[in-house]
């Protein structure tokens, strides 16, 4: 005995495997198993490709909505020269720009190893500079021989909030549009 449930969900009842099996063919649709573990096992009289069609435009649609962020490596040294730096620099700008997290990372080579306050001067002056583009998620940190600091990029939020600031200048225009009337009126 089976417990049959049709395609909008009513209850069709109790029926033998095979009373169940002939009414799917009489109405043309499949006969699908969906509790096999409940006392009596419920089956669905439902078309199963127009069900597996559905489900898998839906899954298809929610991969459209993520976003994927991946993360992307910048590697500096201690003797970074300027030209190099903002070069580094405008690299994880635009990773930011299009989503992207950033690792820093500044590798320490021999004797280097001695003078780590450099790495995280170089390391501050990155942040600072890649500030309006991004923020740091994760502080300057030693993993062994380099130090390390992940950078994300600013929400779409605090973004319109910038755009925003502009339009609280309206009113100010508007006031200087009724001084010259004032003094028309004089």
């Amino acid at each position: 005995m089976l417990r049959v449930v049709g395609n909008d969900g009513e209850q069709l009842g109790m029926l033998t495997y095979a009373a169940a099996l002939d009414l799917a063919y009489e109405k043309g649709v499949d006969l699908v198993l969906i509790a096999p573990q409940a006392e009596p096992p419920v089956c669905r009289v439902m078309d199963y490709g127009k069900f597996r069609f559905e489900r898998d435009k839906k899954e298809k649609e929610a991969r459209k909505k993520q976003q994927i962020v991946d993360i992307k490596e910048i590697q500096l040294t201690c003797r970074i020269d300027t030209n190099d730096f903002n070069t580094k620099l405008s690299h994880a700008k635009r990773f930011l720009s299009g989503g992207d997290k950033v690792k820093v990372i500044v590798k320490f080579k021999g004797r280097q190893m001695a003078h780590q306050e450099i790495g995280r001067e170089l390391l501050a002056k990155f942040e600072e500079a890649c500030a309006e583009h991004g923020t740091v998620e994760k502080r300057p940190v030693l993993e062994g021989r380099a130090m390390s600091m992940m950078v994300i990029p600013l929400k779409a939020s605090a973004k319109k909030a910038k755009e925003e600031k502009p339009k609280d200048e309206k009113p100010a225009a508007e006031n200087k549009d009724q001084a010259p009337e004032q003094n028309s009126a004089q």
